[in-house]
């Protein structure tokens, strides 16, 4: 009964259909065999209890044990359509049958066979069925597909692992292909890849150019972090297509190739020597260069930024050949007859490799025409006593006046050089303060520092010198006594702790006394013109009108300039001109007109090149100059020679503009300043100019101004804010205040500055923090975006965005916000909004005009912040030739004009020049104490001159000091 109990059970357990038509009676007799099997059970237990034992479950061959799996089914996976087989064997095992997902395998479906262990006796059993792909895909659970064993003896059971069945794929999409690379050398490289989703999951390899990349090989690529390839430092040899392979047990995937290059970016090389100079004598230019090479760019890497080539001035001193100075006066005549003379090679003498002097030093000859006694005396000595006293009575009278001739020469010269250098003077005729050909009286000042114009003690008013002509001093003589003797030595007595200028240092104490001594009449006299009686009896007035003309019409100015020059502004706009004393003839005026082109410009930028300031016209074109006139013009470009390539360009008649210069080359047409806000150009001829930029660099940057201003809309309820971000010159805001007083427009925040970037990023405008109970902005208004190309070119036009806010109800007065303005990638500035809508109670944000809004025509002396006599003997010592090397070029080093030299050397005064253009750049400011300081520190400049002594040097220093009475 036991035996059919158990061959029977799978088959009445099964969920076969044929157990289910098996009648009540079968029912009841399984219910009594499972019964049965469970009270043996339980017995079984209770004996094994009470003997106190458990059965030995370690020793399989033991009798009574109960069924332990020699063999249990392991996970599977079905590829494609092929079942899988799963297997179990067991011992001592009656009967194994499997049950999977839950449910019992029926009988028909296993396959079973029964061998006999030799070593134990034991009987083995041993079970398998098979697994399609329908079963598993017919399956819907909470788990995947499973299937166990379970072994029957006549102790019980044993159940083995359970073993998943699971369909193996692999899709063909990669979730993540690999990303190529730019990288630097010794950069880190990662390659990320996520294989396609599959069972069982895909193992991934790498291909670098098709070859599998074995990561054990070389300690530089690790691909153990999850499945990406990381390459710690990039090497030239790294560079390729990357490939990554996915595979499992059902197929192999591609990703997409991925092109990693390793670049190299440029080095400099080191700086060659500097070149010999290019002329064999005079000024020329020595130039160093280096290469990109160290190394040099490779796979696209970036090249070398800066300079390949630097040029400097140079100046190689000329040979000099030696000349013979004039013969000696012939000498006594010697016992043989014979007398001598020589001559020196000293007229000049050879320098600097020249040639010496060809020819004899010395010439002798018979002093006796060959006359001579045998005893060898001269035949003189034969003659009559009587004549020989005559005769050395004369000789001796004539050198004996001679001498006292020269001795009275020298004196007298002496008495005058010491006179002339006597440059403490006091202005009597304030017409000397013109430049005007006039009749002069100075007074000479006490012994003393020779530089003092106005002396602590009185002067001599007894002892005077009268000079007819103009003060410029062209008399040789008068050269010669604007040494440095009479500039330079006393300055290092005189301490810039300045109270006023440098006319305090140079000893006028009083500028304003100084200038009211000023003569009347600024033009001169013989002129024909009506405008010097107007300019001499209705100066006030004429100021007054022209002022009224400045407001008319902002952006254009006008004056009548003679032989004195003078200086012409557009007031608050940053445009001026200044023309020199003596640019224009004698006798010679002209209405000269200053302007800003308003509107469209005509100047169409070429390539990347954008228009820094506004174009300034000045006239009329058909004025000469015999020196170059400065004219001012402000820009709005971050000064930077790496960055910005500047041009000065100038319209022709034909409408057509050319390019007078640039400011990085050497030229001799013109000359420009570049400094932070302006550009200060030194020019020959009248016309239309405008100032380009060139941009090399993402790098470079245009300064833009942004302001806020605010005012009523129509609607009561309604205000509006206009945000502006022009140019930063003045002329550009210039144009939106008078564009904001028509509208009635209240300036709400002081303008803000903002470095605008050429790296082609948009500019953000945003209204931020607007109280939300109180204020509301209209949809769609509360960011604006204007493309970088506006923003870069908008050829001097005011660029504004508007922004539209509605008050909940009336009593709503005050407003609070901030504006934003911002480049994507690049800076930003905050602007905070605090006012009130009601006009009673807003405060006026006030806006400061330029210093020379008040003084747009300024004529004669008044216009320069150096004094004219000061000037014309600064000019006077600089411009001569000096053994110490304190010439014009000094000067100009002194005051930051480093560049372009060569222009200056091209004037008639270098040093004139270099003063009209130190006037130019400090017209606001009048920094004399810089230029004081700079004459000082000259005036200190030791010589270096290697073959003099100490002692010499302060002998001559000594020697200098008792002569100018120190």
């Amino acid at each position: 009964m036991l035996a059919f109990g158990i061959s029977g059970l799978p088959a009445m357990g099964a969920s076969s259909s044929s157990a289910r038509r098996c009648g009540l009676s079968r029912t009841w007799a399984l219910l009594l065999l499972l019964l049965l099997l469970l009270l043996l059970g339980v017995e079984g237990a209770l004996r094994g209890k009470d003997n106190g034992e458990a059965l030995p479950e370690s020793i399989p061959s033991a009798p009574g044990t109960l069924p332990h799996f020699i063999q249990e089914p392991d996970d599977a996976y079905i590829i494609k359509s092929n079942p899988i087989v799963l297997r179990c064997r067991a011992a001592p095992a009656m009967q194994i049958f499997f049950k999977c997902n839950g449910e019992w395998v029926h009988q028909n479906e296993h396959f079973s066979e029964e061998t006999t262990d030799e070593s134990t006796g034991l009987k083995v059993r041993e079970a398998y069925i098979n697994v399609t792909r329908q079963q598993v895909e017919d399956f819907h659970g909470p788990e995947d597909y499973w299937c166990q064993c379970v072994a029957w003896s006549h102790l019980g059971t044993s159940k083995s692992r359970k073993a998943s069945v699971r369909i193996a794929y692999l899709r063909k999409n990669f979730e993540q292909d690999p990303q190529g690379k730019e990288v630097p050398l010794e950069g880190m490289i990662v390659l990320h890849c996520r294989p396609p989703e599959g069972v069982p999951a895909a193992e991934v390899e790498w291909l670098k150019n098709e070859e599998i990349i074995v990561a054990a090989e070389d300690e530089n690529i690790d691909t153990r972090a999850d499945h990406n390839l990381i390459i710690r430092q990039a090497r030239l040899s790294d560079s390729g297509n990357y490939t990554c392979m996915a595979n499992n047990i059902v197929a192999k995937r591609r990703s997409l190739s991925a092109t990693v290059v390793v670049y190299v970016n440029g080095g400099w090389s080191s700086w060659t020597e500097w070149s010999n100079c290019n002329v064999r004598c005079g000024r020329g230019w020595q130039k160093r260069s280096r290469t990109c090479t160290n190394p040099a760019p490779l796979n696209g890497g970036a090249f070398c930024e800066g300079m390949s080539v630097q040029k400097i001035t140079c100046t190689s001193l000329c040979p000099v050949d030696g000349a013979w100075e004039a013969w000696s006066e012939w000498s006594v005549c010697s016992p043989e007859c014979e007398h001598l003379r020589v001559r020196e090679c000293t007229a000049p003498p050879p320098r600097n490799g020249g040639k010496f002097c060809e020819g004899p030093n010395q010439e002798s000859e018979n002093c006796t025409e060959g006359l001579c006694i045998h005893d060898r005396k001269p035949l003189h000595e034969i003659k009559p006593q009587n004549i020989e006293n005559a005769t050395d009575i004369a000789l001796y009278s004539g050198l004996g006046a001679a001498v006292i001739t020269v001795a009275v020469i020298v004196i007298g010269v002496t008495l005058y050089r010491r006179s002339q250098s006597e440059y403490g003077v006091d202005v009597i005729d304030s017409s000397a303060l013109t430049g005007g050909f006039q009749t002069f009286n100075f007074k000479t000042a006490r012994q003393g520092n020779s530089l003092l114009l106005n002396s602590s003690m009185q002067p001599d008013l007894t002892v005077s010198r009268t000079y007819s002509g103009p003060i410029c001093l062209q008399d040789p003589i008068d050269k010669e006594l604007m040494t440095e003797s009479s500039l330079f030595n006393p300055l290092s007595d005189i301490k810039v702790k300045v109270q006023s200028s440098f006319m305090v240092s140079l000893g006028v104490t009083d500028r304003s006394e100084y200038q009211r001594k000023t003569h009347s009449g600024t033009f001169p006299h013989d002129s024909n013109r009506t405008f010097n009686s107007i300019h001499t009896k209705n100066k006030a007035a004429y100021i007054q009108n022209l002022s009224t003309l400045c407001k008319q019409n902002e952006m254009r100015t006008t004056g009548v300039f003679g032989h004195l020059g003078g200086r012409l502004g557009i007031p608050n706009t940053g445009v001026s001109l200044l023309i020199p004393h003596g640019a224009i003839p004698e006798e010679i005026s002209w209405e000269i007109y200053l302007s800003i082109n308003q509107g469209e410009s005509s100047l169409q930028p070429e390539g990347s090149e954008v228009l820094l300031g506004p174009e300034v016209t000045c006239g009329p074109p058909e004025v000469t100059v015999s020196t170059p006139f400065a004219l001012t013009i402000p820009h709005c470009a971050e000064v930077n020679s790496e960055h910005w390539n500047i041009h000065v360009k100038k319209k022709k008649h034909q409408g057509k503009w050319e390019e007078v210069m640039s400011v990085e080359e050497e030229t001799t047409s013109c000359y420009c300043l570049w400094d932070p806000y302006a550009c200060h150009i030194l020019l020959d001829s009248f016309g239309t100019y405008a100032i380009m930029g060139e941009s090399l660099s993402d790098c470079s940057v245009k300064e833009l101004k942004v302001a806020v201003f605010g005012s009523m809309s129509c609607n009561s309820l309604d205000y509006s804010l206009r945000v502006y971000c022009v140019d930063n010159t003045p002329c550009a805001f210039q144009e939106v205040i008078s564009e904001e007083r028509q509208q009635g427009g209240q300036l709400l925040e002081e303008p803000k500055l903002l470095h605008f970037k050429g790296n082609t990023f948009s500019l953000q405008i945003s209204v931020l923090d607007i109280p939300p109970f109180l204020w509301r902005i209209k949809p769609f208004t509360a960011c604006q975006e204007v493309p970088f190309s506006r923003v870069w070119r908008n050829n001097q036009q005011p660029l504004h965005c508007a922004f539209s806010l509605e008050r909940y109800t009336p009593a709503t007065t005050q407003l609070s916000c901030k504006i934003c303005v911002r480049q994507v990638k690049g800076h930003e500035q905050i602007l905070q909004i605090q006012t009130s809508i009601l006009e009673t109670e807003r405060e006026t944000i006030p806006f400061f005009a330029h210093e020379d809004s008040n003084f747009p025509v300024q004529m004669g002396p008044q216009a320069f912040k150096i004094p004219y006599s000061i000037r014309q003997r600064i000019c006077a010592t600089f411009d001569m030739p000096n053994a110490k090397g304190k010439d014009w070029q000094m000067l100009a080093q002194k005051n930051s004009f480093n560049r372009n030299l060569s222009y200056f050397a091209t004037q008639n005064s270098p040093s004139a020049v270099i003063l009209d253009l130190w006037e130019a750049r400090h017209q606001h400011d009048g920094d004399l104490d810089s230029l004081a300081c700079a004459l000082e520190e000259i005036g200190r400049t030791q010589p270096q001159i290697s073959d003099l002594t100490e002692t010499q040097i302060e002998e001559s220093n000594f020697s200098y000091s008792r002569q100018n009475g120190l």
